[in-house]
């Protein structure tokens, strides 16, 4: 294997110690470790992708099961990506916990590290978020008990876990929206003289489900389904190649019915679309007994890689599609492509390595979206916030992390939490309590939670220009009882509202407001922001305590919720 240990080392994370002086452990965690074995690889002495699925999902399982209490099967496995293989020799860990526990789903996040016996380096090869349903009991269905989090890592992946489950009850429509704009990607189905015909890549294999292949609930076990899976798209890919791939992605497993002891399981793959460097094997599970028609049971996408002497990637044949069917899959895999690409851009990569300003059009809405709630989720998650100042009952904040000045303004105000949320949603009343906001219109309203304005703020120096911003706005109710409503924002790019020579163009990486409930009444109000450049001198003068300007701006803000706690929020339109 070729990779750098020293860049991938895993950090144990800090001790969490409770009152009582003993070290927290997550009542969930489960860990497993296997070495790999000669049985458990492929030809080239790597750990079998399908034994790692198998090994995941155990894990998983356990974990859920511990939480639970009770028998759970597997609903879903988000998107993986595979960082690096693992050779025979090395030890597999494994490291599952529950994240969030819903009404009878539970989101496990598992975390999966290889570690060299002979040097004790470690490094991680993947992570992935999986859904598991806690099954019926004699008594009817599961209530799951509420995860409580201490952790500052178990508070944000908790409050993450309801936007993540968000995106997963959307990601059909999110394929279908695209596919819908498809003459927008570029994708037009082109005849190469030298293509590999796509049916020369088709496989279709059967399997008996036997006792070994079934969990402790006698249904075949969704690892071992997985790994069937992965191995007929393996077969599929090397056909297109001739030669080995090696698998680099796989998008959601979705679980659409559970396959029993007995049933033949028939699997079939065939490479979608060929990429210059990967290529998509669409591969499907379908169960049947006897002479009952087929049931779906799991659909799943591949990206594969062939990898020359120096593991680089090697150019591939291009793929000539199978009319009509074939020519949609084709379609397809080029629209996955893009959303591989968009979650990559913005979700994927650390913050610091996304650019402020992230162009915003219909396809990537929803990553943006997620990045820009989960952006300010993760600020607000923050336990080292030093109170900078206080003055009739609005506290100042400070937070200086990785060479950024975040700021948190915190108030509270007897002013319904809902009312709140619906009033702070609508930027363009912010200008009635907010000095800096000078014009604010909407520009696309995207859907019901996800507007863009664009707001003009005042001039820094005296004689400057103006500035100008465009703002993603991404606004989210409370998932549970546990959860703050929640408006995030965030610029973005449109093609339609360039930067212009009248106005300083401004950029916001992440602010937003989290408004809690604390009882009927009684509203808890933060704002919180990601001092960029040119945000910064608006508030500097307050941070130094040279100024009470921020305090009067949030005095202002509670005068006009207080004003308007009986109105009705105006309808939004936007003007695209």
């Amino acid at each position: 294997m070729a990779c750098e240990y020293k860049d991938y080392e895993i950090l144990e994370e800090p001790l969490f110690i409770l009152e009582s002086g003993e070290v927290y452990r997550n009542p969930t965690e489960v860990k497993m470790s296997q070495i790999v074995l000669p049985c458990h690889a492929n030809h080239c002495g790597e750990l079998s992708a399908g034994q790692l699925l198998k090994w995941m999902d155990s894990t998983a399982c356990l974990s859920a099961e511990r939480h639970a209490g009770c028998s759970c099967i597997t609903a879903s496995v988000d998107d993986i990506h595979f960082e690096h293989t693992i050779g025979v020799g090395q030890v597999v860990n494994i490291k599952a916990k529950v994240n969030r526990a819903f009404t009878s789903s539970m989101e496990v996040g598992i975390v999966v590290s290889c570690e060299d016996l002979f040097s004790n380096r470690q490094w991680k090869v993947c992570h992935a978020f999986a859904t598991f349903v806690a099954r019926r009991t004699e008594a009817g269905k599961v209530q799951l008990k509420q995860i409580i989090p201490h952790t500052q890592e178990e508070q944000m992946e908790y409050s993450l876990a309801a936007e993540r489950r968000r995106m997963r009850l959307i990601h059909a429509e999110i394929i279908t929206d695209l596919l819908s704009s498809s003459s927008q990607t570029g994708g037009e189905c082109h005849e190469f003289q030298d293509a590999v015909p796509a049916e020369r890549t088709r496989v279709e294999s059967v399997e008996l489900v036997l006792p070994p292949h079934a969990n402790h609930q006698v249904s075949t076990f969704g690892g071992q389904i997985m790994a069937w899976m992965e191995n007929v798209a393996t077969i599929s890919a090397s056909r297109l190649c001739n030669a080995h791939p090696t698998l680099r992605t796989i998008d959601m497993f979705h679980f659409r019915g559970p396959s029993h002891i007995g049933d033949r399981l028939v699997l079939k793959a065939i490479v979608n679309n060929a990429f210059k460097k990967s290529m998509e094997v669409g591969v499907c599970a379908e169960a049947y007994q006897g002479g009952e028609p087929l049931r779906h049971i799991n659909t799943a996408f591949m990206t594969f890689e062939v990898l020359d002497s120096d593991r680089k990637p090697r150019t591939l044949p291009r793929i000539r599609p199978e009319p009509v069917d074939g020519k949609r899959r084709f379609q397809e895999a080029i629209a996955r492509k893009k959303i591989r690409l968009d979650r990559k851009y913005i979700i994927s990569c650390k913050q610091s390595e996304v650019p402020l300003s992230v162009p915003w059009d219909p396809s990537n809405q929803m990553y943006l979206s997620y990045n820009n709630v989960s952006a300010l989720k993760m600020l607000a998650a923050k336990t080292n916030w030093v109170l900078s100042s206080e003055k009739n009952k609005v506290s100042l904040y400070t937070l200086e992390e990785n060479h950024m000045l975040c700021f948190k303004v915190e108030n509270h105000i007897s002013v319904p939490a809902e009312q709140v949320f619906l009033l702070l949603s609508d930027l363009r009343r912010r200008q009635e309590w907010d000095q800096h906001y000078k014009e604010c219109e909407v520009i696309i309203q995207a859907d019901e939670d996800d507007t863009i304005y664009r707001v003009v703020t005042p001039s820094i120096t005296k004689g400057g220009k103006v500035q100008d911003f465009i703002l993603l706005a991404s606004r989210r109710r409370p998932c549970d009882s546990e959860d703050p409503y929640l408006i995030a924002l965030r610029s973005v790019t449109l093609p339609t509202h360039p930067p212009t020579e009248d106005y300083n163009r401004g950029e916001v990486l992440c602010a937003g407001f989290s408004i809690w409930e604390e009882s009927s009444s009684l509203t808890k109000i933060c704002y919180y922001n990601q001092a960029t450049p040119e945000v910064l001198p608006y508030i500097s003068t307050d941070i130094a305590g040279l100024s009470s300007s921020f305090y009067c701006t949030f005095a202002s803000c509670s005068q006009f919720l207080e004003k308007n706690r009986d109105s009705l929020p105006s309808p939004l339109s936007s003007t695209l």
